[in-house]
């Protein structure tokens, strides 16, 4: 009897980014069934994230303490989104917010979640999550090619009821279709 191929985001180091969305809540998840492949997850934060969710939802799962603070005081003296970033295996941003994605396509790097996409060199996941509206603006879907364009992998936005009552694109993609594209793009670059 052969055993059940492992997940290819097993034992790999993730950076799950976690923008300013009503779908944050759904990190705390993507957070937990990280784990259970066996993934080793740390959480970076932008600072509106955390009128959405706490660190500690986050630090409890993952067993890291979560970064959301650029000039964070540490014994390290290489900053965390530095090393994070440098040892990532793959980051994956989820949910991305039309904010964040705009400060992405731009290089902004105003928060610490920006300052490690400019540092890493890991395959980079951006799952976006907003308002229809904003999801179908312009703006928005030249910033997504942009990003796409740099190599930057997009998944989603679903389609339904969104948590503002409208209905169309926006919602943050099924989670599985989130992990299926991070493990996809670990294994091209094994």
């Amino acid at each position: 009897m052969s055993e059940r191929p492992a997940h290819p985001l097993g034992g790999k180091r993730v950076v799950l980014g976690v923008t300013s969305s009503i779908a944050a809540y759904k990190a705390v998840d993507l957070t937990s069934r990280l784990r259970r492949l066996s993934a080793e997850v740390s959480v970076v934060m932008t600072p509106d994230a955390l009128e959405f969710v706490t660190p500690l939802s986050f630090e409890a799962i993952s067993g890291n303490a979560v970064v959301a603070d650029l000039f964070e005081e540490s014994a390290d003296p290489v900053p965390a989104h530095i090393s994070l970033g440098t040892e990532a295996d793959i980051v994956i941003v989820a949910p991305a917010s039309a904010d964040f994605i705009g400060r992405a396509a731009a290089g902004l790097a105003d928060n610490a979640l920006l300052c490690l996409l400019l540092v890493t060199r890991a395959p980079i996941v951006i799952a976006p999550a907003m308002n229809e509206a904003m999801f179908l603006n312009p703006v928005v879907q030249e910033n997504l090619e942009r990003l796409g364009r740099r190599g930057f992998l997009i998944v989603g936005p679903g389609e339904g009821r969104l948590a503002c009552g409208s209905e169309g694109p926006g919602r943050l993609a099924p989670l599985e279709s989130i992990l299926d594209r991070a493990g996809a793009a670990v294994g091209d670059n094994a």
